[in-house]
């Protein structure tokens, strides 16, 4: 079958049954890589002690790749056309992942951010001629996607420059200015869309949202599976090993229950406005769960090899990402549904108390008791929002 190619018009925004295609999972699945490139180097940081000097890096190549795939998605939401011209350039895009993946251990390890500059580069060409197809061929939409053109050029054009200058600046400078930088990113779309909105598809953006969580998770799992197959190749397995093992892969199934219980789609079509604050913010979401992956593995691998970090260390590089999704879900989902979250803050935002302070414990427990109790805490969210759900319920005449 040959694929026509089809002017670049925008889609309908009520468009029934619509679904991520085949090629954006696709495009997913190249993240892989590259988000187990930053777990893997952030647990190396923490069990050698030195997680809070990796945690600048952690999060600036979290946040060009978790960049990378929001705008890729909110345009494909809008402009999917599916033929020729559409998946070249969407499989450039990849290639430009899987450049920034290779250039992740040369960025944490001495500071170089070259092949991540230049995959990151690759990834925005390739969008920039996304969006000048959609402005010759939409008309309606012409000066918006010419917005985003230009503006994806100039503040890629300052990531280049960047590049040459950010490596004779001390630390606390190189991060203000990828601060600066991030932050021009983010204005971009505030600016495009003072000419008009573009017309993504709330239920779709939402499923490739949770398509993405599920992703992240995933990694999560292979993550902890990596420090579970030292631990039995050297024979030392025990009721502690079991314990912690089931105990995450618990606590991770009950993030995805939770993040799942709040109506995403259902709050987007009601509420477009508030989906730059719902989209953007879920960089905390994404980098808490990919952070957890990486306390779950060096939480694993203390059981056998003893590193550097402390029981209380390791036990903090579990709660602090479970804190931070919990109090970020409340952050975006509250302004998304209109402060009626399904999770309710009374409930989530003790939780997440309760959850800092378990890791205290460490001391006097272990590390495999720790991870359970964390668990214990977000199987009580789960339990209670699901009673008040049925309470709900049954009140409705």
């Amino acid at each position: 079958m040959t694929l026509p190619v089809l002017r670049m018009r925008r889609r309908d925004v009520d468009e029934a049954h619509r679904a991520s295609t085949p090629l954006e999972l696709l495009f997913d699945l190249t993240f892989v890589a590259a988000v187990a490139s930053v777990v893997t180097e952030l647990a190396h940081g923490i069990e050698a002690n030195h997680a809070l000097d990796e945690l600048p890096n952690f999060l600036m190549v979290f946040f060009a790749i978790w960049w990378a795939w929001l705008t890729f998605t909110w345009f494909a939401s809008a402009y999917d056309t599916d033929d020729v011209p559409y998946r070249l350039l969407t499989m450039l895009q990849m290639g430009g992942v899987l450049v920034l993946a290779a250039g992740v251990p040369s960025a944490f390890g001495d500071g170089d951010f070259l092949l991540i500059t230049v995959g990151y580069f690759i990834m925005r060409v390739a969008l920039i001629a996304q969006w000048l197809r959609a402005a010759a061929q939409d008309a309606d939409g012409r000066a918006t996607a010419l917005r985003y053109a230009a503006g994806i050029g100039v503040v890629q054009t300052l990531w280049i420059v960047r590049l040459f200058v950010a490596s004779d600046l001390p630390l606390p400078a190189q991060i203000a200015l990828f601060a600066a930088l991030a932050l021009c990113e983010l204005a971009v779309p505030l600016w495009a869309e003072r000419r008009g909105s573009t017309a993504w598809h709330p239920h779709h953006i939402a499923e490739r949202y949770g398509l993405f969580t599920i992703i992240i998770l995933g990694e999560s799992v292979l993550a902890a599976t990596v420090g579970v197959q030292r631990i039995v190749t050297a024979g030392d397995a025990t009721g502690e090993f079991v314990l912690l093992a089931a105990s995450g892969l618990a606590l991770l199934f009950g993030l995805w229950w939770v993040y799942y219980l709040e109506p995403a789609g259902e709050g987007l079509a009601r509420n477009r406005d508030a989906s730059y604050i719902w989209g953007f913010g879920h960089y905390f979401v994404f980098a808490a769960l990919a952070a957890l992956g990486a306390g779950l593995e060096v939480s694993v691998q203390s059981l056998g090899d003893h590193g550097e970090a402390a029981p209380i260390v390791i036990g903090y590089a579990v709660a602090v990402p479970v804190a931070v999704f919990l109090v970020a879900m409340q952050a975006l989902y509250r302004p998304l549904l209109a402060s009626e979250t399904v999770i309710r803050p009374a409930v989530s935002l003790p939780g997440a108390a309760v959850v800092l302070l378990v890791p205290l414990l460490a001391a006097a427990l272990s590390l495999a008791v720790v991870v359970l109790l964390i668990t214990v805490v977000i199987a009580v969210i789960i339990f209670i929002t699901v009673l008040q759900q049925r309470a709900a319920t049954r009140g409705c005449p």
